[in-house]
């Protein structure tokens, strides 16, 4: 208890912790309660720390697998709600838009998670999933601190109806794989999509792709998983080849 409360009062009188409370507040519109969950939410397992009971290195990965969940549910029934004559598959899929990592890394750039996480500043992770971990983290800290239905209300409202245009999300069905395929087939061609490499670790692992064309290679791309990869390098391919 006495160790608790000596941490909450570092983090009142520090004055770069009192600049990061700020930035929640204003991330989320309200106080946080249990400031050490945000502190938490925010390292990334890069920079994982012995909690000074035991020997586990607490990072946010914890935070972060409970947020995907809450995410997903929280998408999963506004998605159910707004269109109440959409099949499973169609909500699935628009679903799967919004909360894939790709879409999270931008997300939590846009609000500002980015200049807020704590990583080792000699790796460079600008291309894994380190920023959209944090969005779930951050989520999965807020249901911790504030609640479901608090946080149902962030999910919908700040994220939700602020950063996603859901008529785009929805029309937004580009598949450059199959266009590509297309006009090769039509200009007798052979197209070869091939995964060169593969980095990280489980949930943060991320694939490079690459695209040739009559064995030569046009273009490379990355995402995280295989399907993604491919797409990423088809849609360069696309570029470059002005399809």
């Amino acid at each position: 208890m006495e160790f608790g409360k000596s941490i909450l009062g570092f983090l009142n009188k520090d004055p770069k912790q009192k600049e990061f409370i700020k930035s929640i507040e204003q991330i989320i519109g309200a106080s946080p309660k249990n400031k050490l969950l945000y502190q938490l939410a925010f390292r990334h397992t890069s920079a994982s720390k012995h909690n000074g009971f035991n020997s586990f290195k607490e990072s946010n990965e914890r935070l972060e697998f409970l947020g995907d969940s809450v995410l997903g549910m929280v998408v999963a029934e506004f998605l159910f709600k707004k269109y109440p004559f959409k099949d499973e598959g169609f909500l699935t899929e628009i679903r799967s838009r919004i909360v894939n990592r790709e879409s999270l890394n931008v997300l939590a750039r846009r609000i500002g998670l980015d200049k807020l996480i704590e990583f080792d500043g000699q790796r460079n992770f600008h291309r894994t999933s380190m920023f959209g971990d944090a969005m779930e983290a951050l989520i999965g800290a807020i249901y911790l601190d504030k609640g479901f239905a608090f946080t149902k209300k962030f999910i919908i409202s700040k994220l939700l109806s602020n950063h996603f245009d859901l008529d785009e999300v929805i029309s937004n069905n580009t598949n450059y794989k199959s266009t590509i395929l297309s006009w090769a087939q039509a200009d007798g061609r052979k197209v070869e999509f091939l995964i060169v490499e593969e980095k990280g670790k489980n949930h943060s692992k991320e694939f490079i792709a690459q695209v040739l064309v009559d064995s030569q290679v046009i273009s490379s791309g990355s995402g995280w998983n295989k399907k993604k990869a491919e797409q990423d390098a088809s849609r360069r391919a696309c570029e470059i080849l002005s399809i």
